[in-house]
């Protein structure tokens, strides 16, 4: 991994890095925050996905979330939201194709070729962690919007993996929304069946660990009731026994605005579940 940027930050170093990408395909870029306690110890880390349109850089730059990395004591690794390169399939607009790789493993070409984000994030991009940086095994993550899908998708998938898991904002029914609807038939086919395995609400009902979600969602944000659709889940969770805190937050939008105000609290939340 070769590090393109390196800035102090929080008495730590906020770094992207640059590997190529087996899975991928491709190269891809990836935020890492090493707080200060990581010159000493090896720590847990969280993973940050983004969502619609974003990089590596809208987290890190937006967020504020080095404060409190460095306070608690966690690593913070934030990736890419797509594949990228000149070879690399692309669409007109912003919710398919580049910056909108809604965490799948595209099995329609020509995005086959190059959307693998499910694979990515699961297993290639921790093994490059663990292999590189002070860190330990114990993991956590969380998103937004179509990172918040991404987060719980695949904590529900992988039983064990992940200590905590939140969200802000998420798309937690895809398959009933529609940018869910529009990326799902291009990335997997009309088969809806196929899309249940990447869908929050279904992956509930028969999840086999109860792994309990944190979700702040906006009450002002312009998606809520077009593409986001929390009650959803809500529903899912009550039905399956499934533990769910749902915060409904009076005035926020979709905005980092948003995020910047209440992330202290989740890494707060996912630090103490990372605590050995």
């Amino acid at each position: 991994m070769e590090r393109i940027e390196h800035r102090a930050c929080f008495g730590g170093w906020q770094d992207v890095y640059r590997h190529e990408s087996a899975v991928l395909g491709c190269t891809m870029d990836v935020a890492v925050y090493l707080p200060p306690q990581a010159e000493k110890e090896r720590l847990p880390v969280l993973y940050w996905l983004s969502g619609l349109t974003c990089t590596e850089q809208n987290f890190i730059t937006k967020a504020g979330a080095q404060r409190y990395a460095a306070e608690h004591g966690v690593v913070v690794v934030a990736p890419d939201t797509s594949p990228r390169g000149d070879g690399v399939a692309d669409a007109d607009g912003y919710d398919l194709g580049k910056g909108a790789g809604f965490y799948v493993n595209a099995t329609q070409a020509p995005w086959s070729s190059h959307y693998r984000m499910y694979d990515y994030i699961e297993s290639e991009l921790p093994a490059l962690v663990e292999a590189n940086f002070p860190v330990t095994d114990a993991r956590a993550i969380s998103g937004h919007s179509m990172g918040g899908h991404g987060a719980l998708v695949v904590a529900l998938k992988n039983p064990g993996r992940y200590r905590s898991v939140s969200a802000f904002s998420p798309i937690v029914a895809p398959s009933q929304v529609p940018w869910g609807e529009k990326a799902f038939t291009a990335y997997l086919g009309d088969d809806r069946e196929a899309w249940k395995q990447y869908d929050a609400v279904e992956l509930v009902k028969g999840a086999q660990e109860k792994l309990p979600l944190l979700i702040d969602q906006g009450d002002a944000d312009e998606f809520l009731h077009t593409q986001l659709k929390p009650q959803l889940l809500r529903e899912a969770c009550e039905a399956a026994g499934h533990p769910l805190t749902l915060r409904l937050q009076p005035g926020y939008d979709h905005s980092y605005y948003f995020i910047a105000s209440f992330i202290g609290e989740h890494i707060a939340h996912h630090a103490r579940a990372l605590k050995p």
